[in-house]
């Protein structure tokens, strides 16, 4: 295990279950609002406790030019890829096969970092990320099938996996010389605006329901994932190296899954659980040996 690794010690792991209930929450809330306002509305109310963030712990604004940077940041790994998700979810894509797409990211990251920017891996992890993804195909297929036919929901789900593998690598190539606070309140403010401008262009007419679970659905939607979930992967990406950081997204269907079992009575089999036990083992496989090089 590496000394990034062993530097970032619990983080990762609380960040995969936060992450984890992504799609739990979406399950929740999207029947009573459209996708995109429920993002807007989301990324206001957090950009709100971000600036109260900011004025405790006096964090000083960036300049211009850092603050454009995590704008592009913020709209690719949140406009982009929670877009995405929320309209894939909300065209009634099973949450098992957008959870296989977006698993891709793993892989995607992977070899564009190994041919773009020189991040080596060795053999064996490699191994590990085709085992992880092995591991994913199984969840899947051991949770709600793959019965997806409508090519609307599927274009959604495709352009968030290439919304958060591009703005993982855009992140840690070109955000880097700002406060942790300062530059995800900027890239908030940049996903606000395109959320925003998607709900008003697509869902100005449909009716929002504040039910019970849209409020629920709401509230941990800001302070589990938005807040604490993101400050957590902007220090992983900040002080791991790329490959190993998104290996853990292997291991957020299966948990995910075991989440959908529980609170809406999911089906999940043997060859779910089995699946779920790959995943880790190539998350262990890429985690275990040191990467030959680290420029990125």
């Amino acid at each position: 295990m590496s000394s990034q690794h062993k530097h970032l010690g619990w983080i990762p792991w609380a960040f995969v279950v936060l992450w984890s209930t992504g799609f739990i929450g979406a399950k929740l809330g999207l029947p009573y609002i459209g996708p995109f306002t429920f993002l807007a509305v989301r990324m206001a109310l957090t950009l709100a406790g971000f600036a109260v963030l900011m004025r405790v712990y006096a964090v000083p604004w960036p300049s211009l030019p850092v603050a454009r940077r995590q704008w592009i940041s913020g709209l690719l790994v949140h406009g982009v890829y929670l877009g995405g998700v929320f309209a894939a979810i909300k065209a009634q894509v099973p949450a098992g096969l957008t959870a296989l797409i977006v698993g891709l990211q793993p892989l995607l990251t992977a070899l564009v970092s190994h041919i773009a920017f020189a991040e080596r891996l060795a053999r064996r992890q490699w191994l590990g990320m085709a085992v992880g993804f092995a591991g994913t195909v199984l969840v899947v297929a051991g949770t709600r099938g793959l019965d997806f036919h409508a090519g609307y929901g599927l274009v959604w789900t495709v352009f968030a996996l290439l919304g958060i593998t591009t703005g993982t690598l855009y992140q840690k190539r070109h955000s880097g010389g700002t406060h942790l606070l300062a530059g995800t309140f900027h890239q908030y403010l940049a996903t606000l605006v395109f959320t925003g401008a998607l709900a008003l262009l697509l869902e100005y007419d449909q009716p929002v329901v504040w039910s019970a679970e849209l409020w629920v659905a709401m509230i941990w939607s800001v302070l589990a994932l938005s807040v604490a979930a993101i400050l957590l992967l902007m220090r992983m990406i900040k002080e791991g190296e790329v490959a190993r950081v998104v290996s853990y997204f292997y291991l957020v269907p299966g948990l995910t899954a075991l989440e959908a079992w529980a609170l809406f009575d999911e089906r999940l089999s043997a060859a779910a659980l089995a699946g779920m036990a790959l995943a880790a083992a190539g998350v262990a496989l890429v985690l275990r040996v040191p990467a030959r090089s680290a420029r990125v």
